[in-house]
C-alpha cells in the first residue's frame, strides 16, 4: 500500500433520462462515452461512463440513469459539485458555448487563485469548470464537438458537504493521506495525486443543513485510484483498522472496487486502475456497443429488450 490515494478515479452519479444524460455529456460538455453497460448491483439500469480518449482514471464520470427517478435533495452527508480543469485561457469560449446551448451560468469567480464558473446538469447536478494550466493533463477525445484547445482535460475534483467536517478531515488527512493545501471562503482544500493524477478536494461544514436526500442529481459515489490489487488489499486492512466498515473486493470488470461511508457521511470507492475499457472493445469502438459482464450474458436479450434505446 501506498502512502497516499493517487488522486480521484471517477465519479459516479445519479440521473433520470439517459437519453437527455448522454446528450448533455457528450455534446455540451463534450466528453466520450467510453462504456455503455448497466449497473452491475441492479442491471436493469445503465451505467454509463464518460471520458477522454480511452476512458483513463481520473476523467470519468460516470452515472446511473433511473428514467423515473424524483430530484434529489441537497444538504450535507453529499458531494455538492463536482469540477472539470479546463484550459485556463478558454474562459470566452466556454461562456459563449454554455450561453449557446441555453444554459444560464455563474462567474467566471476566484477561487484559490483560479477562475471558476458554474452551472447545472439536466438533473440539477452542479458543475464546475476550473481555468487552470492543464496542458500536461489527460488528453481530450478527438472526437468532440469542443475544439482541443478549449477540451475539458481531466476530473478536477469534487465539494464535499460534510456533517462532520472534523472527522472527515482527519480521514482524508490521516487514513487516506491527502495533504492540506488552505483555506478560503469557508472551504478547506485537500490534494492528492502526483502528475496526471492529481485532483483537488474542498471540504464544507454541512452540520447546519438538513440530510442529503439521494435521487437524481445526487452524486452516488467518488472512487480514488490505487494501481492494483494488492495496494487495493493494504487499503481495506488500514480503513477497517481506523474503524469503518469495509466491503469486499468487487469486480466490476473495467477495474475492481471496494466501498465505505466516510464519517461525513460520503460514500467512498477504491478503485483500481486496470483492466481498463479495452478489455471487451478496441478503443476506437468505446461505448458503441452495450457491453455485459460475463455473469449477465445469459441475460443479454432480456436486458437488451428493457433497457431504453439511446440515439447518438
Amino acid at each position: 500500500m501506498g502512502s497516499a490515494v493517487n488522486g480521484i478515479h471517477h465519479i459516479t452519479v445519479l440521473a433520470s433520462d439517459p437519453q437527455q444524460n448522454l446528450l448533455f455529456y457528450t455534446r455540451v460538455l463534450g466528453l466520450r462515452l467510453v462504456k455503455r453497460t448497466v449497473n452491475f448491483d441492479a442491471p436493469d439500469v445503465y451505467h454509463l461512463y464518460y471520458g477522454d480518449e480511452s476512458g483513463a482514471p481520473g476523467t470519468l464520470v460516470t452515472f446511473f440513469p433511473f428514467p423515473d427517478a424524483a430530484p434529489g435533495m441537497r444538504g450535507s452527508g453529499e458531494i455538492s459539485a463536482i469540477s472539470f480543469a479546463v484550459p485556463k485561457d478558454s474562459i470566452g469560449f466556454w461562456a459563449e458555448h454554455l450561453s449557446a446551448s441555453g444554459l444560464s451560468f455563474d462567474g467566471p469567480t476566484l477561487r484559490f487563485g483560479a477562475s471558476v464558473i458554474g452551472f447545472t446538469d439536466p438533473d440539477a447536478l452542479r458543475i464546475e469548470l476550473l481555468f487552470n494550466d492543464v496542458s500536461s493533463a489527460s488528453s481530450h477525445w478527438s472526437g468532440s464537438r469542443i475544439p482541443a484547445e478549449h477540451a475539458i482535460r481531466k476530473l478536477y475534483g469534487a465539494t464535499l458537504m460534510s456533517h462532520s467536517q472534523s472527522a472527515t478531515d482527519g480521514l482524508l488527512r490521516e487514513t487516506l493521506g491527502f495533504r492540506p493545501e488552505g483555506e478560503e471562503g469557508g472551504r478547506s482544500r485537500y490534494s492528492s495525486g502526483f502528475g496526471t493524477g492529481e485532483s483537488w478536494i474542498d471540504l464544507i461544514d454541512g452540520s447546519g443543513q438538513p440530510r442529503a436526500r439521494q435521487s437524481a442529481g445526487s452524486v452516488h459515489h467518488i472512487a480514488w485510484r490505487v494501481p492494483n490489487e494488492d495496494e487495493q488489499n493494504g487499503w481495506r486492512e488500514a480503513i477497517s483498522r481506523a474503524g469503518l466498515y469495509v466491503t469486499p473486493v468487487r469486480d466490476r470488470k473495467y477495474f475492481h472496487s471496494i466501498y465505505f461511508r466516510e464519517p461525513g457521511g460520503i460514500l467512498f470507492e477504491i478503485a483500481t486502475d486496470g483492466p481498463g475499457f479495452a478489455i471487451d472493445e478496441p478503443e476506437a469502438d468505446l461505448g458503441s456497443h452495450l457491453q455485459l459482464p460475463p455473469w449477465l450474458e445469459p441475460e443479454r436479450s432480456k436486458l437488451e429488450r428493457s433497457l431504453p434505446q439511446l440515439t447518438f
